[in-house]
């Protein structure tokens, strides 16, 4: 087929399935599984049965495989991972059977637990066969190991600005965030942004733990000066052949990691489906299947917990068909062994903003030990872990969305004056350390930019080789976390310095290596051990409520109500007075039947015009039609359809026009139905004077019985959305007035004075 004929055969005719084409979610790429490329998420014709032999406390033969053919992930897996205590209970009990127990609330996590640690990699992915996503959910409820849910961000920036760093950090330590990690553009700069990191975050809120995400080695050197607190960045992987590219096995991931913790550094694994089949050594298998052999080797590893959920890859797995079902299941597949779970979210998974906070959804309602392994506190485009999912741009939506669920997503609502306080603290603590300790001076401007920023955009550049040989000193030379401290207290930065010190002897104590361990804002250790998940079904477990169901509210876009009406409501008019009962017309004429609250207790339409206006444009286009009109006030009924029958029934001509307070109208007839009409003007913010003009010359026209052409109102789909409560509330405000009294008689003056 040659390009011409391809491009005539993808054209459509339709214009909607050419719109369709143009939308977000159709950037994206979809692909049909391919189960030899490892392009496939669950169920590869190649991923083996369960099974498991022993001899003499001995795994001798797991998953169809015999010993003397195991890799060396098998022989991780079989000698420091499989529970073989609980490994024949576990095998013997139907696949089904052991998904039913995940979501039954009457079996204890426990028993779950010990009953997963028995299971083989085949095992556990044949668990995850039977469960739906909802199903994954409540397993994740139930099974995650802290109680508490928390959230870790990214802060970075391409400028890889140190105020900007700092003041970033310090924002997301008041937002909430447990944990921050940074990472770097110019490897030789990891020093400083561990440095202005850990100096924000403690400036934001004592007790967030941070990383920076860089090369093992020099990660392990960076955490020894007490630049950090906790590491990520051990990556494991299903398939031996990965693992060796990586030029790592189990057991060196496993020495790495014993060496961060016994420098007081908590430690957690990376794996996520997809990353075998992206680096072309998938064997075939299906990503779940090999997920499940890294949480293993991660349980194996003595890790308390694992980043995982696709994490980088996740595109390759939505690419498939039930990819995000996937990374949902390998999330529930870590909690099942008992591991933290830091649960992706963080990399940027779709164009379309529908596609990614639905998927958000499968970790945010459940909950998890940290429901982003990153969520990006930093526009996406300064973000150099290759953008967030969310990213500060999306701060007020997620806060939304916590209220909206009553669900505790990690965050916390601020204020802007708050927000602005915190990071003019942490850029000018930062810019302290930098003169105390002689490294390139940050001058005032840049504090004060980097307390406005938004992003990168808005800094003024370094001299970055300055800054590199500075780093390189730095990182060579004596000074390190107490340096710090020291240089804070000096400069006055009293609670900066006590958190940062703080951190320092946290190190020592080693409590938060508990497993899935954060820090409150007072310090305290909240961990598995004893802030243990106890959800067993309906009113246990988690709950947002009392402090933090308040704070979750308070949102600073959220108003009093009364604020809604308060613009409604002006000076009474002296020019519409009550003259006595209303009278049945017997002229050609038009009434314009009022609202109960109508120009007294009520004087503005919706969208702020004067009922004044609102009455004298009405009167003038009936009289620009050779008719006079009559006003009514509608006392026994708020209802718009109702008040405008009064007015046809009073009318001489069987004509009426009601009119609500807020605005809305209608025109009706003698003798139809309450809810049968000749115009209906419910959109009242798109009303204008103009309109209600027009709705006077055609009630007139209707009187005079002839043809008037139907006046054509522009809808706003989002009037309900920006309006509804106002609306509720000033129909309320009419309601009230509501009063078991006759229509009565209304004089305007509404004539121009002479």
């Amino acid at each position: 087929m040659d390009i011409i004929e391809h491009q005539e055969k993808s054209m459509t005719t339709s214009r909607r399935f050419a719109l369709l084409a143009e939308r977000e979610i159709n950037k994206e790429t979809y692909v049909e599984p391919w189960a030899e490329a490892g392009l496939i998420v669950v169920d590869s014709p190649h991923d083996p049965q369960p099974s498991l032999c022993m001899e003499g406390g001995l795994v001798v033969e797991m998953d169809g495989k015999a010993r003397a053919d195991f890799d060396a992930i098998d022989l991780f897996i079989a000698d420091h991972s499989l529970d073989l205590e609980a490994a024949p209970e576990a095998m013997s009990i139907p696949s089904r059977q052991l998904a039913h127990m995940l979501v039954d609330i009457n079996v204890p996590a426990a028993t779950m637990r010990r009953l997963a640690g028995g299971c083989t990699p085949a095992k556990l992915t044949d668990i995850i066969r039977h469960m739906n996503v909802l199903e994954m959910m409540m397993g994740l409820a139930k099974m995650r190991i802290r109680r508490t849910p928390a959230n870790q961000a990214h802060v970075t920036n391409w400028r890889e600005h140190p105020a900007l760093l700092a003041a970033d950090a310090a924002e997301a330590g008041l937002r909430g965030f447990a944990e921050v990690e940074t990472t770097v553009r110019v490897a030789r700069n990891a020093p400083f942004n561990a440095l202005a990191v850990l100096v924000g975050t403690q400036t934001g809120r004592g007790g967030v733990l941070t990383q920076c995400a860089v090369e093992e080695a020099l990660g392990l050197r960076l955490a020894m000066k007490g630049l950090t607190t906790y590491a990520e960045t051990l990556s494991v992987y299903g398939t031996e052949r990965t693992f060796v590219d990586g030029d790592d096995t189990p057991w060196s991931k496993a020495f790495l990691a014993a060496a961060y913790a016994s420098r007081g550094v908590k430690v957690r694994f990376t794996s996520g489906t997809g990353s075998e089949a992206l680096m072309g050594n998938a064997e075939g298998c299906s990503m779940l299947y090999l997920e499940a052999r890294c949480v293993h080797v991660v349980r194996g590893a003595g890790s308390q917990g694992v980043q995982n959920g696709s994490i980088s890859c996740i595109a390759l797995p939505e690419s498939l068909p039930g990819g995000v079902r996937a990374v949902c299941a390998e999330n529930l597949l870590a909690s099942m062994l008992g591991l933290e779970v830091a649960s992706g979210n963080d990399a940027l998974a779709s164009h379309s903003a529908i596609r990614k906070t639905a998927k958000l959804m499968l970790q945010f309602i459940p909950g998890t030990d940290f429901i982003f392994s990153g969520y990006s506190a930093v526009p996406r485009r300064d973000n150099l872990f290759g953008g967030g999912n969310f990213d500060a741009e999306d701060f007020d939506d997620y806060n939304v969305l916590q209220r909206d669920m009553q669900v505790d997503g990690g965050l916390r609502p601020v204020t802007e004056e708050e927000t602005l306080a915190i990071r003019r603290e942490a850029a000018q603590a930062i810019q302290a350390i930098y003169a105390e300790l002689g490294f390139p001076p940050i001058t005032d401007a840049e504090v004060e930019a980097a307390t406005i920023a938004h992003s990168s955009d808005d800094m003024p550049e370094r001299d970055l080789v300055a800054d590199l040989a500075a780093a390189d000193g730095f990182l060579a030379g004596d000074q390190n976390m107490i340096s710090v401290v020291q240089a804070l207290q000096k400069r006055g930065f009293t609670k900066t310095a006590q958190n940062v010190l703080e951190m320092g002897r946290q190190r020592v104590a080693g409590d938060y290596l508990q497993p899935s361990a954060i820090f409150d804002r007072h310090f305290h250790v909240q961990s598995a051990l004893n802030d243990v998940n106890d959800y067993a079904g309906p009113g246990t477990g988690y709950r947002v409520e009392n402090g933090r169901w308040e704070e979750i509210q308070r949102i600073p876009q959220a108003k009093s109500p009364r604020e809604f009406v308060a613009d409604q409501i002006g000076t009474p008019m002296e020019k519409l007075v009550e003259v006595g009962p209303a009278k049945q017309g017997t002229r050609q004429e038009v009434i314009v039947a009022v609202g109960p609250a109508f120009g007294k207790e009520m004087t503005r339409t919706i969208n702020g015009l004067e009922h004044e206006a609102v009455l004298a444009a009405i009167l003038t286009g009936v009289a620009k039609e050779g008719l006079v009109a009559r006003i009514v006030k509608v006392k026994h009924s708020s209802d718009c359809a109702a008040i405008g029958q009064v007015g046809s029934d009073l009318s001489g001509s069987g004509i009426g026009i009601g009119i609500q307070s807020r605005g809305t109208a209608v025109i009706h007839k003698k003798g139809l139905a309450r809810l049968n009409n000749l115009e209906l003007f419910p959109q009242s913010p798109a009303l204008t004077l103009e309109t209600y003009e027009a709705i006077g010359r055609n009630a007139a026209r209707y009187a005079k019985s002839e043809a008037a052409r139907p006046i054509g109102v522009k809808i706003d789909n989002w009037a309900r959305l920006k309006l509804i409560v106002k609306t509720a509330l000033l129909h309320r405000r009419e309601t009230e007035q509501i009063r078991d009294e006759p229509p009565t008689e209304l004089f305007f003056d509404w004539e121009p004075d002479a």
